[in-house]
C-alpha cells in the first residue's frame, strides 16, 4: 500500500528562527534493534535502511578505490602529470549531472526508486569492469577514459536523484537528517579505507585490480535492494506521465526562498571548494613529490574529519543554518592554512578540519533541502540539488586544473578557501536581513554552544 506523507512547504520555525522538527511519522522500526543503538544511529532501526546502509558502505570502499585508480591512471600513465587532463576527466564525469539530473528527478518521482537503483547499479558495474579490462590489457587511452567518464556520469544522473529521494521512503521524514548524516558517514568511513587500500594496491600490483574490486562491490548494493521488505517502505504517490513535470519542479523551487538560498550555497561551494580529487593530487605530486601510497593517505586522513562531521550531523534532529555558516567560515580558514602548508605532514593534518567543515556544510544543506521539499516534488528537488552541486564540477574542475598548471597547486586550494569565506559571509548577511539579527547579537547567534539544531 502506498503511504503519502505531506510536509509543509516551509518548515515551522522556533523563536530563534530555526526549523522545528517535522511532524511526519516514520515507518515501523524493527523491534529487535529498537533501543539498542544510540540516537546517532537511530535510522539503523529501520530494516530496509540497515540493509541499504551496509551495502552502500561496501560499495563506497570500491568507489574510493576506483577514484584513486582513475586519477593515478590519468596523471601517471595516460599523461605526464597533466592537471588539465585530470580536470577534463572530472568535468566529463559530472557534466551529465548538470544537464540530465532534472530528468533523472522526473524518473525518480514517476517510477519505483528501488528498481531504478537496481538498473543503475548494474550499469555502473559494467562501466567499472570495462575500465579494468582496458587498463589491464594496456588498451586504455585518454580519449577512452574521457568517454567512459562521460558514460558513468550519464548513469549517475539517473542514480543520484533516486538515491537521494529513496532515503525518506526508508526512514520517513522524522529520521531524514539522521539518515543523511549516516549516509555521509558511510561514504567517508569508506574513504578511510578505500584510498589507502588503493594506494597500496597500485604500488604493489597495479591499477587495474582497483577497478575490478569496485565492480564486485556493486553486488553488495544489489543484494541489499533485493532483500528489502517493500511493505516497510513509505513511497509517495508516483507522478503520472504528462507534460510540464520538469517545469513544475523548477517553478516549485523558485517559490521556496530557503531552498533557493541553499542551492546558491551548494553551487559555489561545490564548484570551487569541493575539488579535493584535483587539489590533493596536485599537492601530493607537484608540491611534495609523493607517490601513490601518500596520495591515497591524504584521502583517508581527510575522511577522519568527514566522518566526524557526518556523525555530529546525524545526532541533530533538525538541520540548522547556524551550522552551515560556521562550517563555511571554518572551511575557509582551514583551507587557507592548508594552502600555505610548509611540509607534507602539515598539509595532511589540515585535511582533517577541511574534511570536517566541508562535510558539515554539505550534510546540513542536503538534509535541510529534503525536509523543506514537498514529498511529491522531492525527486525533482533533489535532482536540482545534485545538478547544482555536481553539475558545477564541469565548470570548476577544468578551471582548477588550469589554475594548477599556471599558478601552482597551492592556488587551487586558495580559490576554494576564498569562495567558502565569501559564501559564508553572504549567508550571514541574508540571515541578518531576514531574521533581524544585529551585529551585536550575531556573535551569540553563531556561538558554538548554541548550534544544537
Amino acid at each position: 500500500m502506498t503511504a503519502t506523507r505531506d510536509l509543509p512547504v516551509e518548515p515551522a520555525l522556533d523563536a530563534a528562527g530555526e526549523p522545528v522538527e517535522a511532524a511526519e511519522s516514520s515507518p515501523p522500526r524493527t523491534r529487535r534493534f529498537a533501543g539498542q543503538v544510540s540516537g546517532t544511529f537511530r535510522s539503523l532501526h529501520h530494516h530496509n535502511y540497515r540493509l541499504y546502509w551496509t551495502g552502500a558502505l561496501v560499495s563506497n570502499v570500491g568507489t574510493w578505490m576506483s577514484r584513486v585508480a582513475q586519477d593515478w591512471l590519468v596523471l601517471t600513465v595516460l599523461t605526464d602529470h597533466s592537471s588539465v587532463a585530470l580536470g577534463v576527466v572530472t568535468a566529463l564525469q559530472f557534466l551529465p549531472m548538470l544537464v540530465l539530473a532534472p530528468y533523472g528527478g522526473v524518473l525518480a518521482d514517476r517510477y519505483d526508486k528501488r528498481k531504478v537503483l537496481m538498473v543503475t547499479q548494474v550499469s555502473m558495474a559494467a562501466v567499472s569492469l570495462l575500465m579494468g579490462v582496458l587498463t589491464a590489457s594496456g588498451s586504455m587511452h585518454l580519449y577512452l577514459m574521457y568517454l567512459l567518464a562521460f558514460v558513468f556520469g550519464v548513469i549517475t544522473a539517473a542514480d543520484n536523484p533516486a538515491r537521494q529521494a529513496f532515503v525518506s521512503e526508508m526512514v520517513g521524514s522524522d529520521d531524514i537528517p539522521n539518515a543523511v548524516g549516516l549516509n555521509s558517514a558511510s561514504f567517508n568511513f569508506a574513504r578511510l579505507l578505500g584510498p589507502g587500500a588503493a594506494g597500496l594496491l597500485i604500488a604493489g600490483v597495479g591499477i587495474a585490480p582497483a577497478f575490478f574490486i569496485n565492480t564486485v562491490t556493486f553486488v553488495a548494493v544489489l543484494i541489499a535492494l533485493t532483500r528489502m521488505k517493500p511493505e516497510l517502505l513509505m513511497p509517495s504517490d508516483p507522478t503520472p506521465k504528462g507534460r510540464g513535470q520538469l517545469r513544475a519542479g523548477f517553478a516549485y523551487v523558485r517559490t521556496q526562498p530557503r531552498i533557493m538560498l541553499l542551492l546558491i550555497v551548494v553551487f559555489f561551494f561545490g564548484t570551487f571548494a569541493m575539488n579535493f580529487v584535483i587539489t590533493n593530487a596536485l599537492m601530493a605530486t607537484q608540491v611534495f613529490h609523493k607517490g601513490p601510497s601518500e596520495y591515497g593517505l591524504l584521502g583517508s586522513v581527510m575522511a577522519i574529519g568527514s566522518v566526524s562531521a557526518a556523525l555530529l550531523t546525524a545526532r541533530r534532529r533538525v538541520p540548522s543554518l547556524r551550522v552551515l555558516v560556521v562550517s563555511l567560515l571554518g572551511f575557509g580558514v582551514s583551507a587557507v592554512i592548508g594552502a600555505l602548508s610548509v611540509n607534507f605532514l602539515m598539509f595532511t593534518l589540515t585535511l582533517i578540519p577541511m574534511g570536517l567543515f566541508a562535510m558539515s556544510t554539505m550534510t546540513t544543506a542536503n538534509a535541510s533541502v529534503q525536509l523543506t521539499a514537498d514529498p511529491a516534488m522531492r525527486g525533482r528537488v533533489m535532482a536540482l540539488y545534485m545538478a547544482v552541486f555536481m553539475g558545477g564540477t564541469p565548470i570548476g574542475a577544468p578551471l582548477i586544473g588550469w589554475v594548477g598548471e599556471v599558478y601552482g597547486a597551492r592556488a587551487t586550494i586558495m580559490i576554494g578557501a576564498i569562495t567558502s569565506l565569501v559564501v559564508g559571509i553572504g549567508v550571514v548577511i541574508v540571515l541578518m536581513r531576514r531574521r533581524n539579527i544585529t551585529p551585536s547579537t550575531l556573535r551569540e547567534y553563531l556561538r558554538p554552544t548554541t548550534i544544537d539544531a
